[in-house]
Formats: C-alpha cells, structure tokens, sequence
C-alpha cells in the first residue's frame, strides 16, 4: 500500500514544477519526494519524538526540610502470636484497649484475636509508649505479623 502511494506521489512530482513534496501520514510517517537532475530521491522517515520537557524546581525547593531523626533501634514491635482477625476493642461501641501515645505495661490487653470463633485477648509483653498501631481493625492477621510499635524508653 505504501508502495503504491510512493509511486502515486512521484507520478504527481513528476508531472507537475514542483521539485519536492513532502506528505505526512496519519499513522505519522512522513514521505518526502524530490525531483533531481538525473535520479528521484524518496525517503521514509519515522516521525521525531520530542521527549517531554523536564521543569525545574527552584532552588530554594531544592534541599528538602529536614527530617526529625528518630531511633528506631529501640523500638519493640509486639506481633501476633496466632492467626486470626485483629480487633482494636472488645466491641463496636467500646473504646479501643490503646491508643498511639499511650502508656502501656506488660501484661496489660492491647488487643483481641479471633480465631477459629474464639476471641483471645493479646496480651503485651513490653512496657513503654504506642509509637504506631500497624494492624488495621477487623481485618486478618498473620502469624508474627506485626501488631504494634513501642517506644521501651
């Protein structure tokens, strides 16, 4: 097909004064032809891709805030000790046992799982401050998955 539109074209230049005619494509090839002293010259090109341009930030955006440091070397994370669904709060009307920023002791209830219909309340094996609640309410968790980050200190 583009053969037979190539040839089409040259034809056209051919018999008319124009000594070059370019066409673009719709699939966005171009076809230029020339008519020369001795020899007609056709050339298929692909089309130019022109990659987008990048902005650039100013310097001032360009060192970032400080983050505050923190040591997580210390952290404690209290994981599951069976499978099962994690629930925050004994009920749906009830306060949940912690929150983050809360104080919490050893042996104290942090949260309930379920498992096999049986609720069995998790008991926390370390003392210190609820950095990060990981576990969502209500959804499964896994065996050693991570319920909760403490701060020991």
């Amino acid at each position: 097909m583009l053969n037979n539109k190539l040839r089409e074209i040259i034809a056209i230049v051919e018999a008319s004064n124009v000594s070059e005619v370019e066409v673009s494509t719709w699939w966005g090839r171009k076809i230029r032809v020339r008519k020369g002293s001795a020899d007609t010259v056709a050339s298929a090109q692909p089309p130019a891709v022109t990659p987008p341009a990048v902005p650039q930030l100013p310097d001032r955006e360009a060192t970032p805030a400080p983050e505050p440091v923190v040591d997580t070397s210390k952290l404690k994370q209290i994981q599951a000790p069976i499978v099962g669904t994690f629930y925050r709060a004994p009920s749906t009307d009830a306060a949940p046992y912690i929150n983050t920023g809360d104080r919490i002791e050893v042996g104290q209830v942090i949260c309930i799982i379920e498992a096999m219909k049986i609720m069995n309340e998790i008991e926390s094996d370390v003392s210190g401050t609820v950095v990060e609640i990981l576990a969502e309410n209500a959804t499964p968790v896994e065996f050693n998955q991570a319920l909760v980050v403490v701060d020991p200190s």
